[in-house]
């Protein structure tokens, strides 16, 4: 059954504790549904996890509302939350609203995610005040690292984790059903665990948060580039991927495929193109 935002409280009032997982297509969400995650964030790391960008700030709303859909379709019966792209939690209350209007309706998400604090505050209350569940993500806020000081560890000094701690009980006033801490220091992440009433979920944040998000492509070894301390690789897909594809494409060059059972003959059952009997 799908859990809801009540749900999620729940699970942190009886130390329980709650799985989400980052997807972005059908057959990724499905194998998440299949396993038993509680919910799926669509993130805009969609930009360069599987659209080949270097930040995720060329990911517009229109890629986040495809993507939706696609989840949408693999795990139907499971929360899903959307991320917010760049820029459009901040400015005008009408851009805000339109896009999260658009992802709920077109996309499908159960909830969107937005990054930030400051003025993003009053964001989220005005969502959540029009019937819009949204998702808090402070810490290391991959739209805005620019001007943060880049990809680095928050929470680091006294003053820092004041400030993320201060952000994280705003963030709940707003009317956040749940934050995730992005790069925190495991003594902030447990603190903010502690005094909030909503889930904390942690990305790099420790041990002792209310739950944990990983990438689909982190968890099964499928993914470029430099892998993160944070992420541990439950399998590797990726070495199995180019495997099985050095090996097609060896057979295709050397006429080992397709065989005789891959051809069909003129009088066969229709039924023989997937696999039936003639």
């Amino acid at each position: 059954m799908k859990k809801t935002t009540l749900g999620f409280k729940k699970l942190k009032q009886q130390n329980e504790r709650c799985v989400m997982v980052t997807a972005y297509d059908a057959p990724g969400a499905r194998a998440a549904e299949a396993a038993g995650v509680d919910l799926i964030l669509v993130g805009d790391s969609l930009g360069m996890t599987v659209l080949g960008y270097d930040t995720t700030t060329h990911v517009t709303t229109s890629d986040m509302i495809h993507h939706t859909r696609a989840v949408k379709r693999g795990a139907g019966n499971t929360f899903i939350v959307t991320d917010m792209p760049f820029l459009t939690a901040q400015g005008s209350d009408d851009r805000t609203l339109d896009a999260a209007l658009r992802l709920m309706q077109e996309g499908g998400a159960d909830a969107v995610k937005i990054e930030g604090a400051g003025t993003v505050f009053s964001k989220i209350r005005m969502l959540t005040e029009g019937g819009i569940p949204v998702c808090a993500h402070l810490g290391l806020t991959p739209q805005t690292v620019g001007v943060d000081g880049g990809y680095r560890v928050r929470g680091r000094t006294q003053a820092e984790k004041d400030k993320l701690m201060k952000e994280a009980l705003e963030a709940e006033q707003a009317g956040a059903f749940m934050l995730v801490l992005e790069c925190v220091t495991e003594k902030t992440a447990e603190e903010a665990a502690r005094q909030l009433d909503i889930p904390v979920i942690g990305i790099g944040a420790g041990r002792c948060t209310d739950g944990q998000v990983l990438v689909y492509h982190d968890i099964i070894g499928q993914f470029n580039g430099k892998q993160a301390k944070f992420v541990k690789q439950y399998a590797d897909a990726g070495q199995m991927i180019e495997t099985a594809l050095c090996s097609y494409a060896k057979e295709v060059r050397s006429g080992a495929f397709p065989e005789t059972s891959h051809t069909f003959e003129p009088m066969e059952n229709p039924e023989s193109l997937y696999g039936g009997s003639k």
